[in-house]
């Protein structure tokens, strides 16, 4: 068994609820012809089995034309596939768009989007 380094999760401020963020974030996949396949509202979720927590949404998107290369290159990244997107509110109310950083280096030219789309949303 070989240990990957640790992860880095990218954290940038939205200026709008996790609500108005999700929905920029899906307006901006669907501009870009990227597929949303999934929307996960653990918030949500957390209400229906009578627990609260703020809210907190993440979106799971890709695009096969760019991953697939990748995983038939190196199986192994398809775990880091599709891309992920959360949205999440914080306790004190800040709204928060995070994505874990395009590592290893054989991500970053193929899924460098997510920074970019994390960001346009967070506007």
């Amino acid at each position: 068994m070989t240990a990957q380094p640790d992860r880095r999760i990218i954290d940038n401020p939205s200026n709008q609820s996790v609500d108005q963020t999700v929905e920029k974030l899906k307006a901006i996949l669907q501009a870009k012809a990227v597929t949303l396949f999934a929307l996960v509202d653990h918030s949500g979720e957390a209400e229906k089995a009578g627990m609260k927590m703020p809210p907190t949404k993440l979106l799971i998107f890709g695009n096969p034309k760019a991953g697939t290369p990748l995983m038939q290159a190196a199986p192994s990244i398809a775990i880091d596939l599709p891309l992920k997107i959360l949205v999440w509110e914080d306790a004190q109310g800040k709204v928060w768009v995070s994505y874990n950083s395009p590592e290893p280096p054989e991500l970053l030219q193929n899924i460098a989007v997510v920074e970019t789309l994390a960001a346009k949303a967070a506007e």
